[in-house]
């Protein structure tokens, strides 16, 4: 049998408006990284395969890479990049 982890995944900006919630509890495989975390919602929303190219990843409030694997307990979000600021 596989063992499975939950982790919390925190959405925001278009991922918050594509699900209509900023938190989700989601169960994966053992071993899973981020980027099959990320496939796991898009098979539930399929609207996050366009938004793809423009997120980033943060586990447990660090900017990571979509290889690095997620383990039980850990709080993964999905950014976007930020435009815009001061013009002088």
């Amino acid at each position: 049998m596989e063992s499975r982890i939950c982790v919390r995944v925190m959405l925001f900006a278009s991922h918050r408006e594509v699900f209509g919630e900023s938190r989700l509890q989601l169960s994966m495989p053992e071993g899973a990284t981020v980027e099959a975390l990320y496939g796991e919602l898009a098979q539930r929303q399929p609207r996050l395969h366009e938004l793809r190219p423009f997120t980033t990843f943060a586990v447990n409030r660090e900017v990571v890479d979509a290889l690095t694997v997620v383990h039980e307990g850990d709080e993964v979000a999905l950014l976007q990049p930020v435009s815009g600021g001061c013009d002088d």
